[in-house]
């Protein structure tokens, strides 16, 4: 039975959680041995995992004394490289913006790949130099694959890193249908007045990489208008704060 490592940061709501539990919940159903390695044990996407998928929680010191929190953090790489040293035949660093996913994924295996889901051109205002700086901290040429989830982020990386062109692929996210079609039968009763247009969001509030403001300025302008209309933002993040005050 091959044995695949995935790291993360954790289940909580989010395009990545999500597409990362139908991935690892399918490779489980076809008989590979999944292990998810994640910095934070929660998120309301672990009641939905396989219970044959182990979970090895790898969370970071955050100790505020620089000294101590570095020596803290050696040690723990250290544990986790005698532990799992290439012991697994596939690693992935599957969320992208988390170091130590990246580390984890590296020492696991010598077959490993790192996902790519957005258009990092994009992300960082075609600041080249940016993303740049982004995949060098996560060691992008220590993976054997980079895969990303849309052609667009695949261009955009080979803009910067053409050398990586045959290490570069593009996959699709796996989206369970059926459980899309079972949901879409469930009646939502949001809204009591049916001629009330309205707006909805699910994913995690992070600016950088969702740009809500744009929603919430467009929304602006309706007011102006005197439409009828809710705006429904579902999902967390560092940027909740900020668009509940917008």
């Amino acid at each position: 039975m091959k044995k695949l490592l995935f790291a993360a940061y954790d289940l909580n709501i989010g395009g990545i959680e999500k597409a990362l539990v139908t991935l690892v919940n399918k490779l489980d159903e076809n008989g590979y041995d999944i292990t998810l390695v994640l910095e934070k044990k929660q998120g309301v996407f672990l009641e939905e995992l396989s219970h044959s998928i182990k979970i090895v929680e790898y969370t970071p010191n955050e100790d505020n004394n620089v000294i101590i929190r570095k020596i803290k953090n050696l040690l723990k790489r250290l544990m986790f490289i005698l532990k799992y040293k290439n012991k697994f035949d596939f690693s992935a660093c599957y969320a992208t913006y988390s170091l130590p996913a990246s580390f984890t994924a590296r020492a696991a295996s010598k077959n490993r790949a790192l996902w790519g889901h957005a258009d990092y051109l994009m992300l960082f205002n075609n600041e080249e130099k940016e993303v740049k700086h982004f995949f060098e901290k996560r060691k992008y040429n220590k993976f054997n694959h980079i895969v990303f989830v849309s052609e667009e982020g695949k261009k955009s990386f080979l803009k910067i890193f053409p050398e990586m062109s045959s290490k570069t692929i593009m996959c699709n996210n796996l989206i369970n249908y059926k459980e899309i079609e079972n949901l879409s039968n469930y009646e939502i009763d949001i809204i009591k007045n049916n001629n009330c247009c309205v707006f909805l969001n699910v994913g995690r509030h992070e600016e950088k990489q969702k740009r809500l403001t744009r929603l919430l300025d467009a929304c602006k302008l309706l007011v102006k208008d005197k439409l009828d209309f809710k705006v429904l933002l579902i999902g967390e993040g560092p940027d909740t704060k900020r668009y509940i005050e917008n």
